[in-house]
């Protein structure tokens, strides 16, 4: 063979060599930044989800407590009426006293 054809073969033999391990290297690269950024993204997700939980869990009890509070308003209402009732009868038990 000729000189300059081996030349040319061992050359394109490196070439492509070089270009294998290189290329193989950057996919090692790639493959790493790959996962890191799934384990921020598995992270941030995990968080989401457990606010999301927390949300759902306040917005389940939101209808209890809002229940509760009418509830109380309605108590305080009749012992606020009860307590008015018994100052008018008070007052009109004083009037009747007081002309006897």
């Amino acid at each position: 063979m000729n000189e300059s054809v081996i030349v040319a073969l061992v050359t394109a033999g490196a070439a492509i060599l070089s270009n294998v391990v290189l290329s193989n290297k950057n996919s090692r690269e790639i493959d790493h930044k790959l996962e890191t950024h799934q384990a921020v993204t598995d992270a941030k997700l995990e968080e989401l989800t457990r606010e999301v939980r927390e949300h759902n869990n306040f917005a389940r009890r939101m209808p209890v407590l809002e229940e509760k509070l009418s509830a109380s308003n309605r108590r305080i209402e009749n012992l606020e009426n009860g307590q008015r009732q018994l100052r008018q009868e008070s007052a009109e038990r004083a009037r009747v006293f007081c002309n006897e």
